[in-house]
């Protein structure tokens, strides 16, 4: 794994525990020499993953929409910055530059990107592994959702089963390290849709 694109608030949350996590989860990235592909923004927790992806010299790549750019505080000080013409073209240029997705809390847009990510590996638009990073069981209520959908019918078992999820940033970069496609992935022909 080359990058990993990390969806996550651009507000910081309540609790200390959010940034703490952003912070451990970029010295892991760091040990690895993995780079970080992210949404651009330089408030919240998309700051604070950042930052301290920046301070230990890693790569940090952000992408982000130009109506967003002032709304979000684009970061000043990143490796690369992609600005992009609208939402759907910032998720597409974000999983082609990872090879891995993770979500730390986050609102409405951390929600819908991590779902909408691993929709696209149910479908077989792309074979990469798609993760939760809970921090203080904040991600409780969405496992809670989808095991109901697969009680009702509405989830496959596999396809719930392929979001991988864990409390530890570390351990969660070696489950995704080892993560293999499962057997209903197949590829699509044509690229993500923008």
């Amino acid at each position: 794994m080359k990058r990993l694109c990390v969806y996550c608030g651009s507000a910081a949350g309540i609790r200390p525990a959010y940034r703490a996590m952003a912070e451990s989860l970029a010295a892991s990235l760091l040990a690895r020499g993995i780079g970080l592909v992210y949404g651009g923004g330089g408030t919240g927790l998309m700051g604070a993953l950042a930052d301290a992806v920046l301070a230990g010299g890693g790569e940090v790549i952000g992408v982000i929409p130009r109506g967003l750019m002032s709304r979000e505080l684009t970061h000043s000080r990143l490796t690369t910055l992609h600005v992009v013409e609208s939402m759907h073209e910032r998720k597409a240029r974000m999983a082609a530059l990872a090879d891995g997705f993770v979500a730390l809390p986050g609102g409405l847009g951390t929600l819908e990107e991590i779902l909408e990510t691993l929709t696209w590996a149910q479908l077989g638009i792309h074979q990469k592994p798609v993760a939760l990073l809970d921090v203080a069981g904040y991600w409780a209520g969405l496992l809670s959702l989808l095991r109901h959908a697969v009680t009702e019918g509405f989830v496959r078992p596999e396809y719930a089963a392929n979001l991988i999820e864990g409390t530890d940033a570390t351990a969660l970069l070696d489950r995704l390290a080892a993560w293999s496609p499962p057997a209903f992935a197949r590829i699509w022909s044509a690229p993500p849709p923008i």
